[in-house]
């Protein structure tokens, strides 16, 4: 059944993306068509009624900055969360990053938690509590990647996990005393009023196929930027931005654009903790499995960074890997001859250990650099962390798309 699904996932992704020919996959992506008009017509009034006020938002006094996108997946979103976190961390602020745990499974016994007073919070109050900022309470199969990956990297932070972040919003409030709320792919969630709007917009894929879900990656159209705050331009590189800079400002005039890059900066072995330098992957043979959004971008990193990928292994976004399934994968790597294995980070969190490690497995870390507009940056953190310094960015924004 596994397998099945993820066949189907993979066709799925293929007719989205064009590559998948024939009648059915014609007559799939006009189907897909179809529903994406009606999915712009739910989108339409969704945000209508929560601008109107048809639609109430909670306001929980505190800080609560959203970073998402206006695509699915692949901008690099939680390098630059854990950025944002680490450094408000570093400055003082008392941070929670919310999540609400995609794929990441019901768990099986109710947390227990006692609140201040030593009395226990009732289930139906409690969000999965991935991290407190001191210890890791849940593994990746309960928190979702992302989640576990942020908090095994942020200590002091605390990393809850709920679809209802504002019922993860007031726990965190009464149990943590947190002052600042991250929303992880928060910028559709509505329901918690934004202090602020930090949207991703990869420079390799800015409007993902174009289209709208399903028959595109675009949760939102690009006219929805108009809503940022902060613009990050990920992925970018050395190339020159300004043509999709002139595209933003067309839905944007007002919103600060920061440039920024995801660059390597180590390997790690998924097992033992071993760090290597990257010049260690020049002229190595490996074998590469990841089951992200742009597996391409992955493998293309690799081969930049010197390494000769022979194998490679695909999976659909946030697939678990079966230890069958990696021991498989190892197999082929001995039979090639291998040097290692390479995997992302996201992946490395659900890596099953294969019972015998007969070629060494390493993940690629990935860090964000800003590249230009580290003014906008420190603007970003000051109005985060002095509120009440930088008013005339706060009433620009304020004034710029009146309700």
């Amino acid at each position: 059944m596994k397998e099945w699904i993820q066949e189907i996932e993979r066709w799925g992704a293929d007719v989205i993306f064009g590559r998948a020919k024939g009648f059915r996959a014609s007559l799939m992506r006009f189907l897909m068509l179809a529903l994406s008009g009606i999915f712009r017509i739910i989108i339409a009034i969704r945000l209508w009624r929560f601008r109107h006020g048809w639609q109430p938002q909670k306001h929980l006094g505190c800080q609560v900055i959203a970073i998402g996108n206006i695509t699915v997946g692949g901008t690099g979103k939680t390098p630059v969360v854990e950025l944002l976190a680490r450094t408000l961390r570093d400055r003082g602020r008392r941070v929670a990053i919310l999540s609400r745990g995609y794929k990441s499974q019901r768990l099986t016994h109710a947390q227990k938690w006692l609140s201040s007073s030593g009395r226990q919070v009732p289930s139906e109050r409690m969000p999965k509590v991935v991290s407190t900022g001191n210890a890791v309470l849940l593994d990746s199969k309960y928190a979702g990647d992302e989640p576990f990956m942020l908090a095994k990297n942020l200590d002091g932070v605390a990393v809850l996990v709920d679809k209802n972040r504002v019922k993860s919003a007031r726990f965190g409030l009464e149990q943590f005393a947190i002052d600042t709320i991250l929303l992880d792919d928060g910028m559709q969630y509505l329901k918690l009023a934004h202090s602020m709007d930090i949207v991703l917009v990869d420079a390799n894929s800015p409007f993902g196929t174009g289209a709208l879900l399903p028959r595109g990656t675009l949760r939102e159209p690009p006219k929805s930027l108009r809503r940022a705050s902060y613009i990050l331009i990920t992925k970018c590189g050395k190339q020159n931005q300004s043509a999709l800079i002139e595209r933003i400002r067309r839905s944007n005039r007002i919103a600060e654009i920061i440039e920024c890059d995801h660059g390597p900066i180590y390997l790690e072995n998924v097992f033992s903790g071993e760090r290597l330098p990257l010049d260690h992957l020049t002229n190595k043979f490996v074998g590469a499995i990841s089951a992200i959004a742009v597996p391409e971008a992955f493998e293309g990193t690799l081969e930049k960074l010197g390494a000769k990928v022979v194998i490679c292994r695909r999976f659909s976004d946030h697939y678990r890997f079966s230890k069958r399934e990696v021991e498989k994968f190892m197999q082929r790597c001995v039979e090639r001859d291998m040097n290692m294995i390479l995997t992302t980070e996201k992946d490395a969190v659900r890596f099953p250990r294969p019972a015998s490690i007969d070629v060494p497995i390493y993940f690629l870390r990935i860090e964000v650099q800003i590249l230009r507009g580290h003014d906008a940056w420190e603007d970003l953190l000051d109005r985060i962390c002095q509120p009440s310094a930088p008013r005339q960015q706060v009433m620009r924004n304020r004034h710029a798309y009146p309700a």
